[in-house]
């Protein structure tokens, strides 16, 4: 997936306040606090293909992020045992640093939890198998994609491509929570529509109420189609509309959340329970903790060079966890290239970060350009 880190030619937003003044007043839904104790705050890092690994959303927990969702894991890939299955087990990095307890691994801040397991897939009961499979890893949450713009496979929906199909795709809903039941919360991630049709406005509606009817917790829902992929801005317009004609349901929102301002604009703007924060939060942990700051009334504060050192090393050595010194040296070099916006030196880090091909030249950026005790990043 190509990033954009700030987007241009966003629309103005339609907001009733300042977004430190709404920062200050919002909080999480308690209805999602009583099914999620530890989601205490009105926004999460959504699930980001290629990018939302243990490695990022420990990371993420770290700067204050009270929920994190897996990337979308395929079903089938989940039942035969690959990479998802062995990766995406929420205590895989606790147990490798060998810790033990669940409360020294919360006090040492290497718990990942709570995580909502993403599952992806065509057909309803291996998507309710995958889901069981995600209960038993100890996964908190079990989130149904509905949204990715991936390819269709020949005849075969996956992801948004759903949203066309709305009988389908209510088949798919049912099949997953009458596996899970009651076991742990259910939820369901959303585009718009598959395009802007009249047709696929209905297909959509009809897909939503059924998610509450038959028993989901809450919706993601991002406001661009699945045709725009992460083209051109997303329409906060249609969050607003969704919640006024919905104001009963808890419904979180997705799209265009660059920074933290984002977060409580479109919280005014759309009224929505809580954000989403997704492409904003890629090389960029800190976003968590400004939302934190701003809550409690206080100004958002910038990364200073010493607590993007911190970062960085510390993801590096979380990756290593997970994916061994060869590959680490690659997967990092993608995210080196997002921290490096928050460098005074942004341009020349990032490019040094480009040229990356292993491990020690990442932690020869490192040490060349983060070894500063102090002074901000502006």
């Amino acid at each position: 997936m190509s990033v954009e880190l700030d987007p241009s030619a966003l629309p103005a937003r339609k907001l009733s306040c300042s977004t430190a003044e709404t920062a200050k007043r919002v909080r999480v839904d308690a209805r999602v606090v009583a099914l999620v104790p530890r989601f205490d705050a009105p926004f999460f890092q959504a699930g980001l293909a290629g990018y939302s690994d243990g490695a990022m959303r420990i990371i993420a927990r770290r700067h204050g992020c009270p929920f994190c969702v897996t990337e979308a894991l395929l079903d089938r890939t989940l039942l035969n045992g690959g990479r998802g299955k062995i990766r995406e087990d929420p205590d895989l990095i606790a147990s490798e640093c060998g810790m033990g307890d669940v409360e020294d691994n919360t006090a040492a801040t290497v718990d990942d939890h709570p995580l909502a397991g993403q599952i992806m897939g065509t057909t309803p009961h291996e998507m309710a198998a995958a889901a069981l499979l995600l209960v038993e890893m100890g996964h908190d949450v079990i989130d149904v994609n509905l949204a990715c713009p991936v390819k269709k496979i020949s005849a075969n929906y996956r992801g948004g491509h759903f949203l066309a199909h709305p009988a389908d795709a209510t088949v798919i809903l049912r099949a997953v929570k009458d596996a899970v039941g009651d076991r742990v919360p259910c939820t369901v991630k959303l585009r718009r529509g598959f395009d802007d049709t009249k047709e696929m406005a209905d297909a959509f509606e009809r897909i939503f109420n059924v998610a509450y009817d038959i028993g989901y917790a809450w919706t993601t829902v991002h406001c661009r189609t699945v045709e725009q992929k992460y083209l051109g801005p997303g329409r906060w317009e249609f969050l607003e509309e969704l919640v006024a004609r919905h104001p009963d349901r808890v419904i979180f929102g997705s799209g265009d959340v660059w920074h933290v301002d984002d977060i409580f604009a479109m919280m005014d703007q759309c009224g929505v329970s809580g954000v989403s924060v997704a492409r904003g939060c890629i090389g960029n942990p800190w976003i968590f903790r400004q939302a934190r700051e701003m809550m409690a009334g206080r100004a958002p504060t910038a990364p200073t060079i010493q607590e993007q050192r911190a970062a960085l090393l510390e993801h590096f050595d979380l990756a290593m966890m997970l994916y061994g010194e060869g590959a680490t040296g690659r997967r990092m070099r993608k995210f080196g290239i997002k921290f490096a916006a928050h460098h005074p030196s942004a341009a020349a880090v990032k490019a040094e970060f480009v040229r990356c091909e292993s491990a020690s030249q990442w932690r020869e950026v490192i040490e060349r350009h983060y070894r500063s005790q102090a002074g901000s990043a502006q």
